[in-house]
């Protein structure tokens, strides 16, 4: 018997069916503050039987045991997930995948601009490196010390390793059934969503969420001089495809895509005049600025974020002030390793 969620529920354990063929099945994420993830079971579209997966959780007991529960109440197994595909490499995402694969000979496939943050993973035995420098680049060489002593654990070597088959824009067929790939640089490079035009749904992983903004440029690999400006034209692209019911990895499901494009981009032009306001008349380092900005729905002061959501603060404040640069409304110039910016006159 499955259940269908209220908007306020979705993180409760058990399977939504979206649609016929089509279920949600949220998996708990341990002291993660997102709660869970989403992960969709698709029936009908492998040729074997067999069960097409979105996203694969994050490999820790409490998720294996919350996906077995939920096949069961579709009468499946573990068994009979025969492909996941996965939209980006995050470890909520991405490592219990890698787990199902072994356990089960399931086929992983990962969009092909993750490929250098996997082989970074494997090559630096850690997945905050690129984060730390871009902190010291900022001015915020204690609190990148901070981060490095208070999360040394963040990486295990086995939870990743490469998939079968990485994707590139392009359309997979499982049988009479197509979901087309659509890059969506930004939160991480390599980031995917699939696109089940027929159905109207769109798997949108971390691209566009319902309730929140998603971090930009958290990766291990270096995110490229303007992750957020790649995020940005990612959400318009969006808008070039008919409007699709939004199927996300955190929060509940929606019904329109396009509407919640069209909020996310109205959020960064207001984060982004308020960074320029942050930043004032003077010339600071990102630290500095990220300090004046007021974090999350709730308007916290930056104060009283926990160290790793300070990083993800000031890092996402480099990524606005670097989309400021861009559009001529600042400049910015290294001093000492580090980069200052100022209000373009």
């Amino acid at each position: 018997m499955t259940e269908r969620f209220d908007q306020g529920a979705w993180a409760t354990p058990g399977v939504q069916t979206v649609q016929p063929g089509v279920h949600r099945v949220p998996l708990p994420l341990p002291h993660d503050g997102l709660h869970a993830v989403n992960v969709y079971l698709l029936e009908g579209l492998a040729e074997d039987g067999g069960l097409v997966m979105i996203d694969g959780g994050w490999a820790v007991p409490e998720a294996r045991k919350a996906l077995e529960e939920a096949l069961a109440a579709l009468g499946r197994d573990l068994a009979d997930i025969s492909h996941i595909l996965v939209t980006h490499i995050h470890r909520d995402h991405y490592t219990q995948a890698v787990e199902l694969r072994r356990l089960l000979g399931s086929r992983v496939y990962l969009g092909a601009g993750e490929r250098r943050g996997l082989e970074l993973l494997n090559e630096l035995r850690g997945g905050l490196s690129c984060s730390l420098r871009i902190l010291r680049q900022a001015g915020a060489g204690e609190l990148a010390e901070q981060v490095r002593a208070t999360y040394p654990d963040l990486y295990h070597p086995d939870d990743w390793e490469h998939p079968d088959r990485w994707l590139d824009a392009e359309t997979l067929r499982f049988g009479g059934s197509e979901l087309q790939v659509i890059p969506t640089p930004g939160h991480t490079q390599g980031h995917v969503v699939y696109l089940d035009r027929r159905r109207g749904l769109l798997f949108s992983g971390d691209h566009v969420l319902p309730r929140i903004t998603p971090s930009i440029g958290f990766e291990a690999a270096d995110p490229g001089a303007r992750p957020l400006a790649a995020y940005l034209d990612s959400l318009r692209l969006m808008t070039e495809h008919a409007d699709a019911r939004l199927l996300p990895a955190h929060g509940p499901v929606t019904d329109s895509t396009h509407t919640r494009v069209a909020e996310l981009v109205a959020h960064h032009d207001a984060r982004l005049a308020a960074t320029l306001a942050a930043l004032g008349d003077g010339t600071h380092d990102a630290f500095t600025v990220a300090r004046g900005l007021a974090w999350t729905r709730r308007e916290v002061p930056f104060a009283g974020l926990s160290a790793l959501n300070r990083m993800l603060a000031v890092n996402e404040t480099v990524a606005h002030l670097d989309v400021l640069v861009l559009r001529g409304r600042a400049t910015v110039a290294e001093t000492g390793g580090v980069n200052r910016y100022t209000r373009s006159r």
